[in-house]
């Protein structure tokens, strides 16, 4: 079952079996709020169990770094603005991955890592990237990585 992400009260429907599930309710509210603001867009999740192909999807892209998380996936989201596809999983541990995938643009392609508030760097990330911090209201701080998609997916 779907559920539209509410940036203005922060819910954490989907993620209750989180550690830090407030601060993973922020991450996600935080980029329901970005999607809603500059693209009108709203950031609609389903459950990882729900949503196999979106989950093999952004695993597929991940092996290009050898990436495999341990961590359990909670939730889900994939759609298209724009001339750009987006998928995210939000992970229990408080890890968000996100694909963005520019069709007609193939220098802008990029995986990114966000860490909720509180979290540690998980282990598959150690040491092959560097974190930068990013206040946000709804999140407290994010760290956030990134690497360039070489394939095409």
């Amino acid at each position: 079952m779907s559920y539209t992400v509410d940036f203005k009260n922060v819910s954490t429907v989907g993620l209750e079996s989180s550690p830090i599930v407030e601060a993973l309710a922020g991450l996600r509210a935080n980029e329901a709020r970005y999607f809603m603001n500059k693209y009108k867009h709203e950031f609609t999740v389903v459950p990882a169990s729900e949503s196999c192909e979106t989950l093999d999807y952004v695993n597929q892209i991940l092996k290009e770094r050898d990436i495999e998380f341990a961590a359990k996936p909670l939730e889900t989201s994939r759609f298209q603005v724009e001339n750009i596809k987006f998928a995210y999983v939000f992970y229990e541990d408080g890890l968000s991955v996100n694909v963005m995938y520019t069709v007609d643009d193939p220098k802008k392609r990029a995986v990114g890592f966000k860490l909720s508030d509180g979290m540690e760097v998980p282990k598959e990330l150690e040491g092959k990237f560097k974190f930068a911090r990013q206040k946000s209201k709804l999140a407290g701080t994010i760290r956030g990585s990134y690497f360039v998609i070489k394939g095409e997916y």
